[in-house]
């Protein structure tokens, strides 16, 4: 192409690009970047693939929406963006019907409109198909629908691709099916991949993947808006208390992250009560619910949504702040987390982070949900290999002791790999595949690299140097010369950060962090597949348990860390006392609960065995009723916690090492019994316990422990 028709071209993008953001206000028409027109001209003149590693705000939607439109002009099939949230879909498809591209998507949630969408598609009359990742292995549309995309479609565009790097903060195995679709792209197909958040590593594997001409462009992870700043408080009283009194300080709307759902509730409901306008937000959020709270944040009728990282990539609004409750484990998911801040706003914003000694433990349990370990695997592949066909998940739960989740996760990294292949109605090897091996050293180097992360992590909150030049630092920003400073951040002197909270808000912290007593939800329900482990339960539990009671979550913010503390086993063994505040917390939860209790059963425990006596012995003298039997352990042979992560396979574990030994056969006919147990992992050794309990007689049953896990 000669040079007069290049800029010919670039001509036209920009039109297309004042078409799309209008002017910029004080500064005439809008113009693209270099770095914009660059992959511009890489996508639609050379027929290119490009990875574009730009900050937040930059403009990255911009080159595939202007792509999108110089391609269809020249007669290209409609633009495929894989795009992996549904609030990032949601705002694309606005921001491109804005620009007058007809946009539409398929996921999980609006199956009925497939038909209609394909056959737009068909017609023409589709610009841009967003398509979550997961769609690129559910076996309708990988077999019928993705070939046609594959052949047709003008653009492919991947965003948010860190995603597809094991070594990035977010890895999605069903992202890694892309490198399967990039193979399958005819020839002249320019593929185009954008992220904000991906160190060297991940830049230099997701580049690959795109395959070894890829243009590659990265430009400066600074974000001129952001003032970031960390608040060091000792207790969750006093952050909490921050909150109180300094939200109303933080400009415009905003989010409060933190790192767990219990968190999300327990925050929104004490900043509720001191007269702030917030509401909870996470992955358990309703979908309809999270569509308006969305947006109500984009409209500014709440002060803050206080929100998981669900809340996260793509969302676009033009908030003022980001406050963190908590550390996230890597600096590069921090980046990503305040990358919401500062977009489009008219000052700068308020970045804060409130780290916390129980942070560690956080990171430590999403640390445990890795690739599972390889006798888990060759299980798996096992029970495939003498199924000798499709296996649904539930049937494979009953084979293997994984949990759904992490099980689910592991089939879409072994489909990846080529070991197995989704079918409809489950799982099945894959036919003809090759001999698959466990790749031990690579999962190694990334529990590593994780490890390495948290150790930045906890340096980002010490350090005296310019924060955001660390962030950038841990990016492997190519701008971050040594020496470097933002001047806005609290280090460098731009950001002034009280650290003093008020007695009142420490005191009504610490009384809505003591309020003890979260409820035990009673299951209803037996697991699939019991059958096939010799327990004869199926269907519905013919008598299930009452809603229980213990004095709070392990990830709780108040009494979560007493317990952490009592579970945590140190040099002289467990414990066998119930401390003082828990106790006074268990009677302040059996006050307010009331479960006119006429009798006490307890479960007995192998390795906290004096704690659970103690805690039994003193709720019969407190509410006067004696313990009239045991839960007991039978089989130490199976190990506490066996099966703990798969349903089916703790309810067999349960059912091996119980038995209910009462003093008397009729001691719990016709009576209300407390189930006494130490900590709910599961629920299935106290749903297993209650039902025994409901077979001998009991009027109803309602566990009591000291904790839920989670």
């Amino acid at each position: 192409m000669t040079a007069a028709t290049d800029a010919g071209v670039r001509n036209r993008a920009e039109e297309h690009l004042r078409a799309l953001v209008g002017p910029r206000d004080g500064h005439g028409e809008a113009t693209l970047y270099d770095d914009q027109w660059a992959a511009i001209e890489a996508l639609v003149v050379s027929r290119r693939r490009a990875l574009v590693v730009q900050r937040t705000g930059w403009g990255k939607s911009a080159v595939y929406f202007v792509a999108t439109l110089l391609l269809r002009e020249q007669g290209s099939g409609p633009t495929v963006i894989i795009s992996p949230l549904l609030a990032l879909m949601r705002n694309q498809i606005a921001a491109a019907e804005r620009a007058g591209i007809r946009a539409a998507t398929i996921n999980s949630t609006n199956a009925g409109e497939w038909e209609q969408t394909h056959a737009a598609i068909q017609r023409g009359e589709i610009d841009v198909l967003l398509v979550s990742p997961e769609r690129l292995n559910n076996p309708g549309f990988r077999d019928e629908v993705l070939p046609r995309l594959a052949a047709t479609c003008g653009l492919l565009v991947v965003d948010e691709a860190h995603c597809i790097s094991d070594w990035g903060h977010d890895f999605r195995p069903d992202y890694r099916r892309i490198r399967t679709l990039l193979a399958e792209l005819p020839d002249g197909i320019p593929v185009l991949a954008t992220t904000a958040t991906a160190n060297q590593r991940v830049t230099d594997d997701v580049a690959e993947q795109l395959g070894g001409e890829a243009l590659v462009l990265r430009g400066s992870l600074d974000r001129e808006t952001l003032r970031l700043g960390v608040v060091r408080l000792t207790t969750a009283e006093q952050r909490l208390a921050w909150l109180a009194d300094h939200l109303a300080e933080q400009p415009g709307s905003g989010i409060v992250y933190c790192l767990t759902v219990a968190a999300t509730q327990q925050v929104a409901d004490y900043l509720r009560s001191r007269g702030h306008r917030v509401a909870a937000y996470s992955g358990q959020t309703e979908q309809t619910e999270r569509l308006a709270l969305e947006q109500a944040l984009i409209d500014g009728e709440v002060k803050a949504l206080v929100a998981t990282s669900a809340l996260g990539m793509g969302f676009d609004a033009a908030l003022g702040f980001v406050v963190n409750l908590g550390a996230p484990s890597s600096p590069v998911a921090y980046y990503q987390q305040v990358g919401r801040a500062g977009r489009g706003t008219v000052g700068p914003a308020s970045v804060v982070l409130l780290p916390a000694i129980e942070d560690r433990d956080i990171w430590a349990y999403f640390a445990s949900l890795a690739f599972p370990r390889e006798e888990l695997v060759r299980q798996t592949l096992g029970a495939l290999a003498e199924a000798g066909g499709a296996m649904s998940t539930p049937a494979l739960e009953a084979r293997v002791d994984l949990s759904r989740n992490r099980l689910e996760t592991m089939l879409k990294v072994l489909d990846v790999d080529g070991a197995v292949r989704r079918v409809r109605g489950g799982w099945e090897l894959e036919p003809g595949g090759q001999e698959w091996s466990y790749d031990a050293e690579r999962y190694r180097r990334v529990a590593e690299a994780r490890e390495r992360e948290q150790q930045a992590m906890l340096a980002y909150l010490s350090t005296g140097e310019c924060r955001m030049g660390f962030l950038r630092t841990q990016l492997d920003d190519p701008g971050a010369a040594d020496g470097w400073t933002c001047g806005r951040c609290d280090n460098c002197g731009g950001l002034d950060l009280p650290s003093e909270v008020s007695a009142v808000a420490v005191a009504e912290a610490a009384d809505r962090l003591a309020r003890p007593g979260v409820p035990i939800e009673p299951r209803k329900l037996w697991p699939t597949g019991l059958a096939a482990l010799g327990v004869d339960r199926s269907g519905k539990l013919k008598q299930p348990a009452g809603e229980g009671r213990a004095i709070a979550r392990l990830t709780d913010l108040g009494h979560g860390n007493a317990l952490r503390d009592l579970f945590r086993v140190g040099d002289d063994g467990p414990p066998e006392t119930v401390p003082v505040p828990l106790v006074r917390a268990l009677v302040a939860t059996l006050e307010d609960w009331r479960p006119g209790a006429d009798v006490i059963v307890v479960a007995e425990s192998v390795t906290r065995s004096a704690l659970v006596a103690d805690l039994a012995s003193g709720l019969s003298r407190y509410l006067r009723v004696p313990v009239v039997g045991r839960w007991a352990v039978t089989d130490p042979g199976v190990v506490p916690g066996q099966g703990a992560t798969n349903s089916a396979q703790r309810v067999a574990a349960v059912h091996r090492r119980h038995v209910l030994r009462l003093d008397d056969p009729e001691a719990v006919r016709g009576r209300r019994v407390l189930l006494v147990d130490d900590l709910v992992v599961t629920g299935w050794s106290l749903t297993c316990g209650a039902a025994a309990l409901a077979e001998a007689g009991a009027e109803a049953v309602l566990p009591l422990t000291l904790a839920v896990s989670a």
